[in-house]
Formats: C-alpha cells, sequence, structure tokens
C-alpha cells in the first residue's frame, strides 16, 4: 500500500477527526489490509486480524505524527493483529525463537531432516528458490536481489515470509 495511492489530504482530515474522511479511508484501505494479512497471519486469522485492525486504525489515527507514515504505521498494526491471534490460537508464540527452538530440538536429526525438506517443498516455487539460494548457497542479500532481479528490500520480505511459512509448517508437525 503506497502512500501515494492514498490522498493524503484523506489521511488528514481523518486524523483531524471527520467521520466521513475516516469512513473512506477505512473502506480504501481494507483491500490493501486483507492482501498483508493473507501473508502475514494463519489463514484462519485473516477476517479477525483485517477488522481488529481497522478498528485499532479508527481509534489511534489521530496519533499518527505524519500522513507520510501511513503505509508503515497500517502494516505494523496489522502485523501485530496477526501474532496476537496466533499466539492466542496456538497458545504459542510462532515468533518466539527460544520456544522454536527447544520445540526442534525435541526432534531427532533424521527427523527434523525430513520435515525441513517437506518444509520447504511446501513453499510457492519463489520462496522456496529465495531459502535455498540464501540459506544453502550463502548467497547475499545483494547477490539474491541481482540474480533474482528485486530490490534487496523485496528480497529481505520475500525471506523473511519464506521462513515464517516454515516455521508455520514445522509448528503444525
Amino acid at each position: 500500500m503506497a502512500t501515494e495511492r492514498f490522498d493524503l489530504a484523506l489521511i488528514v482530515a481523518a486524523r483531524s477527526g471527520e467521520p466521513a474522511a475516516l469512513e473512506r479511508l477505512l473502506q480504501v484501505a481494507r483491500p490493501d489490509l486483507q492482501r498483508y494479512a493473507q501473508k502475514s497471519c494463519l489463514v484462519s486469522d485473516v477476517d479477525d486480524a483485517v477488522q481488529e485492525s481497522l478498528l485499532v486504525l479508527s481509534r489511534y489515527l489521530s496519533t499518527l505524527q505524519h500522513a507520510r507514515a501511513w503505509s508503515r504505521w497500517v502494516f505494523r498494526i496489522v502485523r501485530r493483529q496477526c501474532h496476537r491471534l496466533a499466539r492466542l490460537a496456538l497458545r504459542q508464540d510462532l515468533w518466539d525463537d527460544d520456544r522454536s527452538n527447544a520445540l526442534l530440538a525435541q526432534r531427532s536429526d533424521a527427523e527434523l531432516r525430513v520435515d525441513i525438506a517437506a518444509a520447504l517443498e511446501s513453499l510457492p516455487e519463489p520462496y522456496r528458490e529465495l531459502v535455498v539460494l540464501r540459506d544453502f548457497e550463502g548467497l547475499s542479500i545483494g547477490e539474491l536481489s541481482q540474480e533474482l532481479k528485486l530490490t534487496p528490500a523485496a528480497v529481505k520480505g520475500r525471506l523473511h515470509r519464506a521462513r515464517e511459512l516454515v516455521r508455520e509448517y514445522l509448528y503444525a508437525q
């Protein structure tokens, strides 16, 4: 969701408390929030995360320092909601590295190899390619961005998402 897609005047008007502007802003933002939540949440939590995010946005929009910070602020809220809902649903935090390491340590090396191979196979091709190039072939972010013709930011984002998907898969096992 690029800030340019949003009329900065709409964001400013909504921040100042105009109900019609707030309603329109939330209406325009909803599809982008939905897409982002589909990438960041467990499948069952997408609609709830979007709804909760819209509620948070409407309550705290006046605290947004500058309208140009809209995109970063909105995505941070959606991500937080996804994490909160995952913790509630699974009674664990998928993004807690210490807990992840402890759960993985309970498996034998052979089991872990099979599970990781299956997790990598479950990834969509672009994510799988990225993980293999980075984690198995050792390419840097710069090398990956040249190889895949992506910006370094896009490489980092996709790599992060791919690792989250692998982690979710391993937790489900």
